[in-house]
């Protein structure tokens, strides 16, 4: 499964170049979408290492965090991270939402939104590290 875990974070490290990308041009909206997709993939390679399962086909990054036994351990600084990016994903596709979602979005948030996203990537890094791989058997 080790594969599977390098797989997922290997897609982490590109997507958030690709986030840093897109805020140079000042692409804000899929700036945050981008660094959402940091989460969510790094989330999925914890799944992969602790249930030895590929995970599933899901967005919700605190279910993801559930599924990979981190939830728990995430400080209330990094839920928060979370709960700024959930929206990022889902509704900033939706014309209803994403007006509202590209108006909250400025330069400084976004660069703001970055350096938590990659604090967080390299804090669950340092956990998968830490794990001995392929954990759990579920």
């Amino acid at each position: 499964m080790q594969n599977q875990v390098e797989y997922w974070l290997d897609l982490c490290d590109d997507d958030l170049k690709t986030a840093k990308w897109l805020l140079e041009g000042s692409r804000l909206l899929h700036c945050g979408y981008f660094c959402h997709q940091v989460i969510e993939k790094a989330f999925k390679g914890v799944i992969a290492n602790t249930t030895a399962k590929i995970p599933p086909k899901i967005h919700d990054l605190p279910k993801l965090a559930n599924l990979g036994d981190i939830w728990v351990d995430l400080s209330e600084e990094q839920k928060d991270l979370l709960k700024k990016l959930i929206p990022l994903q889902i509704e900033a596709r939706y014309p209803e939402y994403k007006e509202k979602i590209s108006q909250t979005l400025t330069e400084e948030y976004c660069e703001k939104l970055i350096e938590e996203t990659e604090d967080l990537l390299c804090w669950i890094k340092k956990q998968l590290e830490n794990s001995p791989e392929d954990t759990q058997t579920k």
